[in-house]
């Protein structure tokens, strides 16, 4: 179930952006489980955590839900390999498929979730911190 050179996406209601699958930490979860468990939960496939992007704080990216809750953006990002599942939307999102590269720019993507995309697609000897 190899896809290279795509990742999988989600389209959010609240801000009609497509983004990475991502939530909160649980206790008791590493990290690599909340990963693990938040792509599930948001896109229906099963991954396999196969190693880390990098860490992201863009001062500039405040999300704004639909509930008033608002938060500066910050993320651990890694990189996955699906095992099993098919996008399937969740109640936290609309769309859910695999996007490759090239369909990128005509997608609606926050500039700093797109640079966590384009890292993922490099060959970084080390996670960007940043």
């Amino acid at each position: 179930m190899s896809r290279p050179f795509s990742h999988a996406a989600r389209w959010q209601p609240d801000n009609g952006l497509w983004s990475l699958p991502g939530g909160g930490q649980e206790i008791g979860e590493s990290v690599a489980e909340t990963a693990v468990r938040e792509t599930h939960e948001e896109t229906g496939i099963s991954v396999e955590v196969s190693g880390m992007v990098g860490v992201y704080s863009d001062p500039g990216h405040v999300i704004e839900y639909s509930d008033g809750e608002v938060r500066q953006q910050f993320s651990l990002c890694f990189s996955a390999v699906p095992v099993s599942g098919i996008p399937t939307p969740s109640d936290e999102s609309h769309d859910v498929r695999w996007v490759a590269r090239d369909e990128l720019d005509a997608l609606d993507i926050h500039p700093s979730t797109l640079l966590r995309i384009t890292h993922g697609y490099e060959d970084r000897p080390e996670p960007y911190i940043g």
